[in-house]
């Protein structure tokens, strides 16, 4: 009995052990703890990773950042600076909780946790930030007291801060939370880069759609232009292919799109091709062609006179990648020019005989003025002779009147004699003139010449060139056309002028003959001197 009763433990041997027992739960209890919150941890960070990397959009990510580092923290009061791109400042671009109110707020390096963090690139730990001699001097933030400042860094640069407070005197960030949230900011730091990537591929996307749909726009503009082009235009490659013929090209040759496309283009003729392979040496060194004259063959084999301008195009590489030819029929302009140029030979045939008659009848009117002339200077001679008779001979008047009345009828029979002349001498022949074979423009030449034969032994003449109109040699052959009644058109063919420079006489005409501003016919006031 005795020996059982000292077998039993004693109390203070029970009390030991349940000592023991107690630290041993108590242990077990924190390690239990611990390897719970690890597991927390490690669950918070997984589903960090996935939720970041999932996210594009730069506010929805930033905003998801600053809740799971939260979450991670326990805290509902946070806030994400980011670098600017002056580098100069840092701004708050997200925030929860006490911050939602600060956002948009910049510091420098140095200032406030964001400043320092951003200064030192280390993390930062202040228990109590209304005390701390770091903080920002505004009073808004006194409320604020635990906070912790991670920095989001990169191996060249930081790029912004991760900043997580606590309002509750109470609770406190340790060094534990510092080393959960380095371990989260290069996860932050990845879907920030993933965001900016995205970011910069959208945007190139979007650069090169709307680069795509400027160039398919200018390409549509460029090929309407070239389809509605007049002007025959085709597009060779570096080999001289054909890759493109617009329809003028096709009408003119007479050749379809898949008889000229992926081939070279035979309708150079055998006299043309030594000028046409000179002009491609040209071009190929780097000179435009432009407005080369040459011949080309349609597809029956007619010869087109044709005008071509040239000019290489290069490829993206900035090589030659082929050249661009316009051409230009001038079959029919080459004809028309041969056509005036025959006209204008015959032109000059008929103003050069026109020119010799017109000397003859020159020749002819310059001597019966020499002998009017002769005539008057022997009148005038015999004037002076009676008088000065006068002052001696009184009675010598009655002569004097004979000799006066001599002298116009001496006038009378010179006109007599010029209109005789006229009419025997010039007359005839213009008749026999008249009936020969003669083309329009001659009959009218002969006509204007009776004419004015005629107004040179009519008092017309005599009256327009008196010195109190004083008309020029030519406003009197106008104003005699215009008498006529011939039209401006005709006179300046009749002249050799041009229509401007017949009106330009006719205003001279109706301002000598005081007939400016007055709506008086030209023609009829010229025919009222005939009377």
């Amino acid at each position: 009995m005795p020996d059982q009763i000292s077998n039993k433990p004693t109390y203070e041997t029970l009390e030991k052990k349940i000592g023991r027992l107690e630290k041993e739960s108590q242990k077990l209890k924190l390690a239990e703890k611990a390897v719970r919150r690890q597991n927390e941890y490690l669950t918070a960070m997984h589903e960090t990773s996935l939720r970041l990397t999932d996210r594009l959009d730069r506010k929805e990510l930033l905003e998801s950042i600053l809740y799971r580092a939260a979450l991670l923290t326990g805290t509902e009061h946070g806030y994400i600076y980011l670098l600017e791109p002056g580098k100069k400042k840092m701004q708050m671009q997200v925030g929860m909780g006490f911050f939602k109110g600060q956002l948009g707020r910049r510091v420098k390096p140095g200032e406030g946790i964001g400043g320092k963090v951003w200064q030192t690139e280390k993390p930062l730990l202040v228990d109590d930030y209304h005390s701390w001699r770091g903080r920002l001097s505004d009073k808004a933030l006194d409320e604020l007291h635990s906070i912790v400042g991670i920095p989001l860094k990169t191996d060249r640069q930081i790029l912004g801060v991760i900043g997580l407070a606590y309002v509750d005197t109470r609770k406190r960030f340790n060094e534990e939370d510092i080393t959960v949230l380095g371990r989260f900011a290069p996860l932050a730091i990845v879907a920030l880069n993933k965001a900016k990537l995205y970011a910069d591929i959208k945007r190139e996307l979007t650069e090169r759609e709307r680069t795509e749909a400027v160039l398919r726009e200018s390409e549509e503009r460029y090929r309407y232009l070239l389809e509605s082009s007049p002007d025959p235009i085709v597009v060779y490659d570096i080999k001289g292919i054909a890759t493109y013929v617009n329809p003028a090209f096709e009408q003119t040759f007479g050749l379809s799109r898949s008889e000229l496309l992926g081939k070279q283009i035979d309708f150079v003729p055998d006299e043309s091709w030594p000028e046409t392979k000179d002009a491609i040496e040209r071009m190929l060194s780097g000179k435009k062609i432009s407005l080369f004259e040459t011949k080309r063959l349609n597809k029956s084999g007619q010869v087109l006179d044709v005008q071509i301008s040239s000019t290489l195009y290069n490829n993206r590489d900035g090589k030659p990648a082929g050249n661009i030819v316009t051409l230009r029929d001038i079959t029919a302009h080459k004809k028309a020019e041969e056509e005036l140029q025959k006209y204008h030979d015959h032109l000059e045939d008929l103003v050069g005989e026109r020119t010799s008659e017109l000397g003859k009848i020159n020749t002819q009117l310059e001597l019966e003025i020499e002998e009017r002339k002769r005539i008057e200077k022997s009148l005038l001679k015999r004037e002076r002779e009676l008088e000065a008779q006068s002052h001696h001979l009184e009675e010598v008047n009655t002569a004097l009147r004979v000799l006066l009345k001599q002298r116009e009828m001496d006038r009378h029979e010179l006109g007599e004699n010029v209109l005789v002349n006229v009419r025997e001498l010039v007359a005839p022949y213009l008749e026999r003139l008249k009936k020969s074979r003669l083309v329009t423009e001659q009959t009218t030449l002969v006509s204007i010449l009776e004419s004015n034969l005629n107004n040179i032994i009519s008092p017309f003449i005599s009256k327009l060139s008196s010195k109190f109109f004083n008309l020029t040699p030519m406003e009197i052959r106008v104003a005699n056309l215009v008498k006529e009644g011939r039209t401006n058109k005709e006179i300046a063919i009749i002249l050799f002028i041009s229509k401007n420079t017949v009106l330009f006489h006719r205003h001279n005409i109706r301002t000598k003959l005081d007939l400016k501003n007055k709506k008086i016919n030209l023609a009829s006031h010229l025919l009222s001197f005939d009377k």
